[in-house]
């Protein structure tokens, strides 16, 4: 069984004026499937192509093979993240962000600060925690949630072939946009109540 990246449920156009159709194109076409690419490669003819792509992740040992799996797993993810058209997250959501946070206003600053002042390349997550806390979290390079035991609810990609086309190397305010698209209902989704 060959890994794939998930389809887009928008057409790449979609996320402008906050993520252009040309940065769309080169980190889904280019990025996301090179990990996917590599990865077939890399388990070709192999047991782990029998895995889940979340089996192989949360198994697989550091290195190439946990490097491609992860980043291929983690822009499933971040693409399911954002929506063209965002709404008030839902009731549920809402509550259990001020239940964790105090606010979604504080919720938003923490985050924001989070993948802001992420050194390097990575991810910024919400999570929830097996005790149903959630908790923001960031990890470099390919490192993902699903190693550490969380449930991922939402991810914003930091790494620059996230943002660098539309905003060069201004994370903040790529980071400031990105809210504009996400995807509450997915969030409620991926939570456990």
């Amino acid at each position: 069984m060959a890994f794939s990246a998930v389809a887009l449920p928008y057409a790449k156009d979609a996320l402008a004026p906050f993520i252009s159709a040309e940065t769309v194109e080169f980190h889904y076409e280019k990025h996301h499937k090179g990990y996917v690419a590599k990865l077939n490669d890399l388990t070709k003819d192999k047991p782990e192509a029998k895995l889940s792509l979340e089996e192989l992740v949360k198994t697989a040992a550091p290195g190439p093979l946990f490097n491609n799996a992860a980043q291929a797993w983690n822009h499933n993810f971040y693409w399911l993240s954002m929506c063209p058209k965002t709404a008030a997250p839902p009731p549920e959501v809402a509550e259990a962000i001020k239940s964790n946070f105090g606010s979604m206003e504080e919720f938003k600053k923490k985050f924001s600060d989070a993948a802001i002042g992420h050194f390097g390349s990575g991810w910024c997550w919400l999570v929830q925690n097996p005790d149903k806390k959630l908790q923001i979290v960031a990890f470099h390079d390919a490192d993902t949630p699903l190693k550490h035991g969380q449930k991922p609810l939402l991810t914003c990609d930091v790494w620059e072939h996230a943002y660098y086309i539309d905003y060069r190397n201004r994370r903040m305010e790529y980071v400031e946009k990105w809210w504009n698209l996400v995807n509450w209902q997915f969030v409620k989704e991926n939570m456990q109540f």
